[in-house]
């Protein structure tokens, strides 16, 4: 131990002339390898969210379908990574004009492609990683958008709705708030994506459970629901886990610099404290609704939250941050209840839990953004509790409702195209086997499936 000491002591030692005696130019360089460097892991933090999605989403549903529900995770965001090179991030962040970019296509990387991305400029993060986490954003939109498709959608469904949405419709949104599109010029605040990513996949996963109608069994002719449980509640909470740390490279990484005055770390504990709010409130109110503490609420309670504070999560203080967490915790859990007693067949609550929670979260700014932080992030004003009045919670809810028309119409539109031709669901025997069985020819759980008389 005392030689690992020493030898640290010696390399610091030695290190610090360099440091200290670095000449202007090298300084500039320096913090922006640093910021490079913590973009590109926040990068991968937002990736490895996709391993998150497949286990909750897995664990979520029934035991027949297990292995297509993970497995289309993988291939859903290789579509996504193809058609947002090509043309979604041209769209989304590309010079262009007030609703779309028009540049900036095809991105071949270098120095001289970067000059076409104006609404970036602020930070000197090599264009290639800013690429790469806003690409991120995007395949965590269409994961949540494949919720409302869950154990009842054609595999090549997966492939024609990814690529139009990730080619039509995300990107059009984040260039309306991030790509110096109309919303930004408003000052709407939605830091790293309660609207831009949470809001969208969940208004397209809202259109898809609507047009693809419930799964079989789950209303009784009354209309009163069934339970149909998930297989596998530890793979869910372990995506939950997944997820919970991955939404670290989310906010925190949205700051685009790991240098300064070290802002990045503020996000990240307002982030936590939102969702251990959310999960504590929304186990309790379920304890207090059920008579019992219902573990998927809890998970649901922690997303819904970490949902909420992505927009938020630079324009308030941590106690807001827990009410926020909190309150979106209870709305979600309520609101999963009201849309099963109206016939929505949500298999994992997409709309709830990203929906209701990405609105919630998105108000919320205009209701807790201080006005230190709203300075500081150069983005909008304070919200209605620190003196800014209703102009900040006006520019949100325009922002939300314009967001949310626009996918709903676009998605219906999209899906509705492709029922019409080809269809959107799979046969009544197909479903009934699995899609395991129908799409890809083998189950996930051979085995159990076999002993359980492949029924499940």
């Amino acid at each position: 131990m005392l030689k690992k000491f020493l030898l640290a002591t010696c390399f610091m030692v030695l290190l610090f002339p360099t440091l200290a005696f670095a000449d202007d130019a090298t300084i500039p360089q320096l913090t922006s390898a640093i910021d490079s460097v913590w973009v590109l892991v926040a990068a991968v933090l937002v990736i490895f969210m996709q391993a998150g999605f497949a286990l909750l989403e897995t664990g979520s549903t029934r035991m027949k379908n297990a292995g297509h529900v993970a497995g289309k995770t993988i291939l859903t965001f290789g579509i996504c990574a193809l058609a947002f090179w090509a043309l979604g991030f041209g769209f989304a962040f590309g010079d262009g004009n007030g609703f779309f970019g028009t540049q900036g296509f095809f991105l071949d990387g270098t120095s001289d492609s970067a000059k076409l991305f104006s609404s970036m400029s602020a930070s000197d993060v090599n264009i290639g990683i800013k690429f790469l986490f806003q690409l991120a954003f995007a395949g965590v939109s269409l994961a949540i958008a494949w919720g409302g498709f869950a154990e009842r959608a054609k595999l090549t469904v997966y492939f024609i709705f990814g690529v139009l949405f990730t080619v039509l419709i995300y990107p059009i949104v984040a260039h309306w708030v991030w790509g110096g599109g109309w919303l930004s010029k408003l000052g709407m605040q939605d830091f790293a994506g309660s609207t831009v990513v949470h809001l969208q996949g969940a208004t397209a996963a809202l259109v898809a459970t609507i047009l693809l109608k419930p799964r079989i069994g789950k209303f009784n002719k009354d209309g009163s629901p069934n339970l149909l449980p998930g297989h596998n509640q530890v793979l869910s909470v372990l995506g939950v886990i997944i997820l919970w740390i991955g939404w670290f490279g989310f906010n925190p990484g949205s700051t685009l610099s790991a240098m300064g005055d070290g802002f990045f770390g503020y996000v990240a504990l307002t982030t936590n404290m939102a969702a251990a709010a959310g999960g504590v409130a929304a186990l309790v109110i379920s304890w207090m609704y059920f008579g019992k503490a219902d573990i998927p609420s809890m998970l649901n309670g922690v997303l819904a939250a970490l949902v909420a504070i992505t927009a938020a999560c630079a324009y308030v203080t941590p106690l807001s941050a827990i009410i926020i967490g909190a309150l979106a915790g209870i709305i979600t859990f309520f609101t999963a209840q009201w849309f099963e007693k109206f016939g929505l067949d949500d298999p994992v609550y997409a709309f709830s839990v990203h929906g209701i929670a990405g609105i919630w979260g998105t108000l919320s700014t205009g209701l807790f953004a201080t006005v230190e932080l709203a300075a500081k992030n150069g983005v909008g004003q304070a919200g209605l509790f620190y003196g800014g009045g209703l102009h900040q919670l006006g520019v949100q809810a325009e922002g939300v409702f314009a967001a949310f028309a626009f996918v709903a119409v676009l998605s219906f539109i999209i899906l509705g195209i492709i029922k019409l031709i080809m269809g959107l669901r799979v046969t009544e025997e197909e479903e009934i086997i699995g899609l395991d069985l129908s799409e890809h020819g083998s189950y996930g759980y051979p085995e159990q499936m076999k002993k359980a008389g492949q029924t499940l």
